[in-house]
């Protein structure tokens, strides 16, 4: 059911993130370790920011498996940025394409997802009626993560029309996204739940969301890091401890090294909040 890794702080090269880890993210396209499937083999994206350049980001997607594309073990190694996120996918809803891997882009913003949406055949026609012209346009692929991110945008960009934009004000858009997702689910009497681990980023600030509707089960795995640095030297990988302010910060599905300490569970129904100052703050999804 996917895997992914965020990044935002210190330049990085790909590499770090993507190969030199133990549970490397690629290593994770083949043998995830912290969910029943270990196989994500349908195709991986990865996306990056240049603010020197522009404040859109690049991306590179295939739908070949991440493990056995020689295009990225070629520009990994070359690639740095104070910001990535990369994904390795398990399809369950749309066709092995381009479009339909992540991480999504809308103008400088970049998603992606390891979850479901329940039955989202039965949701597709009314979280597309909640969308603006635009939105309800944009989205190119079939996958319901990028149907929930155009609608996560259409409430961000109607906040935006009179607020900047804050960390604050994405993590609002986020839950009018969750409650609006969940009335869609009652209206149409489904029982199953919605599992939406996501995050997403201007290049700047980002938001994490571990999330599920169901009352009793765990979500999925989603755990943050946080430190001065992180590096890897010789093949072992480590999140440096604060020097002072915190510079670099990760969202992981999977743990990447056996560091105990470098990383910590989001809890439960929360959502994760890295400022453009990079302090950290938690907000408790509010469910019905």
């Amino acid at each position: 059911m996917c895997r992914l890794v965020a990044y935002m702080g210190r330049p990085i090269l790909m590499e770090k993130l993507l190969i030199e880890p133990k549970n490397s993210l690629i290593n994770q396209s083949f043998n995830a370790k912290e969910i029943e499937e270990p196989l994500n083999g349908d195709g991986f994206g990865v996306g990056w920011y240049n603010n020197i350049l522009s404040d859109i980001p690049a991306s590179f997607k295939s739908i070949t498996p991440a493990w056995n594309n020689q295009n990225l073990k070629s520009i990994a190694p070359l690639v740095k940025s104070t910001c990535f996120m990369a994904h390795v996918r398990a399809a369950t809803v749309g066709v092995l394409a381009e479009t339909n891997c992540h991480p999504f882009n809308y103008k400088q913003f970049l998603m992606m997802h390891n979850g479901d949406a329940p039955e989202f055949k039965r949701l597709k026609r009314s979280i597309m009626n909640e969308l603006s012209e635009e939105m309800f346009n944009w989205i190119q692929g079939q996958t319901d993560t990028e149907h929930l991110f155009a609608l996560f945008l259409n409430e961000l960009n109607k906040r935006l029309e009179n607020e900047a934009l804050t960390a604050d004000l994405m993590a609002d858009a986020m839950q009018s996204m969750i409650n609006t997702l969940e009335r869609i689910i009652k209206e149409q009497g489904i029982e199953e739940s919605a599992y939406l681990n996501m995050v997403v980023t201007d290049g700047e600030r980002m938001v994490g969301l571990r999330y599920t509707s169901h009352k009793t089960d765990e979500p999925l795995s989603l755990y943050y890091s946080e430190g001065s640095r992180y590096e890897c030297i010789d093949g072992v990988c480590h999140m440096i401890p604060s020097e002072g302010e915190n510079r670099s910060m990760m969202i992981v599905s999977e743990k990447l090294t056996e560091f105990g300490e470098d990383w910590r569970p989001i809890p439960t129904n929360t959502m994760i909040m890295f400022y453009k100052d990079f302090s950290v703050n938690f907000r408790k999804v509010v469910t019905n």
